[in-house]
């Protein structure tokens, strides 16, 4: 993915105008703040159009369900995060880094946080299609910090993410303390 976020951004289901990726940007800027005021057991389709200005229909067009919208909300704000670059450091802090700055994309917004973690468990299609994305994009990320291409030291590191993820967006911890949790064990694994 390229490092700067294109205001006409490909969406999962198809290619945008640059109508269409306005109407994409409201539906996610309208979804994190329909799951602030709902929550995530209540934040629909109907009421995340209805907040953008758009018929319901219109919404289903972009996105196939709750969690479509809410994985295309956290892959964008990844995607949108500009690549960590450590001055001098060697590969252990940039792979703490981004493991950070990942860790952290939505640590400021519980809701949208615990919804992250829902949704991106999700079965649709289109969510799975996303998990592959989100995926590649962090497994690319921690190949650059490492300097290498080392498949099973980044599979590690992916576990070790994902299943600090789960912890936080269940809210077992914070995402501070998932950070630091994450950061100790890319220190033991890789030092």
């Amino acid at each position: 993915m390229s490092e700067q976020v294109s205001t006409n951004m490909e969406a999962t289901r198809r290619r945008l105008t640059e109508k269409q990726a306005d109407t994409v940007d409201r539906l996610t800027a309208a979804a994190v703040e329909v799951l602030s005021r709902e929550g995530y057991p209540g934040t629909t389709i109907r009421l995340v159009a209805a907040a953008a200005g758009v018929g319901t229909a219109t919404a289903y067009t972009y996105f196939s369900s709750k969690e479509h919208l809410i994985s295309e909300v956290f892959w964008r704000r990844l995607v949108a995060a500009p690549p960590v670059r450590v001055e001098g450091a060697d590969r252990v802090a940039h792979v703490v880094a981004v493991l950070r700055q990942v860790s952290m994309l939505v640590a400021d917004e519980p809701a949208l946080a615990g919804a992250v973690s829902s949704a991106l468990l999700g079965a649709d299609p289109d969510v799975k299609h996303l998990r592959v994305c989100i995926g590649i994009e962090i497994r690319r990320r921690l190949g650059e910090a490492l300097g290498s291409d080392e498949d099973e030291t980044i599979a590690i590191l992916e576990v070790l993410y994902s299943g600090a993820l789960l912890h936080g967006g269940m809210g077992h911890l914070s995402y501070e303390e998932v950070a630091d949790l994450l950061e100790a064990c890319a220190r033991r694994l890789l030092g």
